[in-house]
C-alpha cells in the first residue's frame, strides 16, 4: 500500500473518531480503538490500559457534560506510517456549552500510535496533554492557541 494511500486512511480514522466524539456516539467513537489500547488521557488516573480506557460509561459520561454537540477540530496533524505501524500528532481544539453553564475553548496537544489489525488501521495508544506552567503554580495552560 502505497504511503500516500495509508496517510489518507489513518487521517479518514482521525477524522471518523473526531464525527463519532462531536455526535456523543459512545460505540462509534470507541470502535476505532484496538482491545489493548493505552490512552494517557486529560484526565486521572495516569494512563488507562484496554477494558478500562473502552469504558463506555467513562466517555459516556463525559459526553453528559456538554450541552449540544462537542466541538472538535484538528490542526496540523502529520501521519507517519511504516508497514503495520503508524503514529500522528497535532493540535486539537475543543470547543462548546458545558452543563454547568461554562463554555470549553481549549487546544490540546495529541498523539496517536496506530497499529494494522486484520487489515484495518485501529488506535492502539492514544496521549492528549495540555503543558503547565512552569513556575511553580502547576496550573494547567488552557489558555494557549496555536
Amino acid at each position: 500500500m502505497a504511503k500516500s494511500e495509508t496517510s489518507a486512511q489513518l487521517q479518514e480514522l482521525i477524522e471518523a473518531r473526531a464525527a463519532a466524539i462531536r455526535a456523543k456516539d459512545v460505540a462509534r467513537a470507541l470502535s476505532v480503538y484496538t482491545p489493548d489500547v493505552v490512552n494517557f488521557d486529560l484526565p486521572p488516573p495516569l494512563r488507562f490500559i484496554g477494558a478500562e480506557a473502552l469504558d463506555p460509561k467513562g466517555l459516556g459520561g463525559w459526553f453528559e457534560t456538554w450541552v449540544g454537540p462537542i466541538g472538535l477540530e484538528h490542526r496540523d496533524f502529520q501521519v507517519f506510517a511504516d508497514g503495520e505501524l503508524a503514529f500522528a500528532h497535532g493540535l486539537v481544539r475543543l470547543h462548546g456549552k458545558r452543563t454547568g453553564g461554562e463554555t470549553t475553548d481549549v487546544w490540546v496537544r495529541q498523539t496517536f500510535g496506530f497499529h494494522r489489525v486484520a487489515g484495518a488501521w485501529k488506535i492502539a495508544h492514544e496521549h492528549t496533554s495540555v503543558p503547565f506552567y512552569m513556575d511553580g503554580s502547576y496550573r494547567a495552560a488552557v489558555d494557549l492557541k496555536p
